[in-house]
């Protein structure tokens, strides 16, 4: 019985440090200095990995057996289409954790990553019309997996746009998360559109049953021009949000110095 209740009391310490430990980084004052550090770090992920995955797709990956050269959209493509749903699940988590919690800082990311994530897919959406209309003749279709893209593209767009309908910033940054976290149910949508509906889009080519059924030879830029892009995505995060937490100071000082 007593070595039961140690146990249960150091899982519950545990647990309070742990929780304590995240308030502490995600405290907007320690968020400054933290990131601070980080930035050269991600700049420079960013850019090794970029210079890397450029060289290994145009110049180490082969063409295709049957899109040929046309495959190298790929490689600017899938991680496009992989981090627009990637920011838009981070969107969405920092979201509950606004209404939830109410936390200043979690606003901050939320609102720094929508148009990050805006980007991506309409990347996503760009490349893959190039690439569709030599492959299926036409640079647009109703296809499932391409129409559900389209509505991340209008959820971000949306979540920007009610963000700045307010005067009152958090009762935009609520209206904002409620339509993020509703908006959620579309990216398993657009993940199982393609084992859902019969669609032109190709199925995933990396989750199978049996492991990648993609070439090694084109597997390997793939994964570093995905790390590429989640290194960029940090970089920009941690400078938006930099700039709204300082943006956040100068505004408390002006509202101090108008009313003193």
């Amino acid at each position: 019985m007593g070595n039961e209740r140690w146990n249960r009391n150091t899982r519950t310490s545990d647990t309070d440090a742990d929780a304590q430990m995240f308030w502490k980084y995600a405290n907007p004052h320690r968020f400054l200095g933290l990131s601070a550090v980080l930035l050269p770090w991600t700049a420079g992920a960013t850019l090794v990995l970029v210079t890397a995955g450029v060289y290994l797709a145009l110049f180490v990956s082969p063409p295709d057996y049957q899109q040929s050269e046309t495959v190298r959209i790929m490689y600017v493509h899938v991680p496009a289409a992989w981090m627009g749903l990637f920011c838009y699940s981070i969107m969405a988590a920092a979201s509950a954790a606004v209404l939830v919690w109410k936390h200043p800082l979690a606003a901050m990311v939320a609102k720094c990553t929508a148009p990050i994530g805006a980007s991506f897919t309409f990347l996503a959406l760009l490349t893959g019309s190039l690439w569709g209309k030599p492959m299926w003749g036409t640079w647009w279709v109703w296809d499932a997996r391409l129409t559900s893209v389209l509505v991340l593209l209008f959820l971000y767009l949306g979540y920007i746009a009610l963000h700045n309908a307010f005067d009152d910033p958090q009762r935009g940054s609520k209206a904002a998360s409620v339509l993020a976290l509703v908006g959620f149910v579309n990216v398993p949508i657009i993940k199982f559109s393609v084992d859902w509906w019969n669609t032109l889009h190709q199925p995933s080519s990396m989750v199978t049953a049996d492991g990648p059924a993609i070439h090694a030879s084109m597997l390997a830029p793939l994964l570093v021009m995905a790390s590429a892009y989640t290194a960029y995505y940090v970089w920009v995060l941690l400078l938006r949000v930099r700039g709204e937490i300082i943006a956040a100071k100068i505004r408390t000082l002006q509202m101090r110095q108008a009313s003193g």
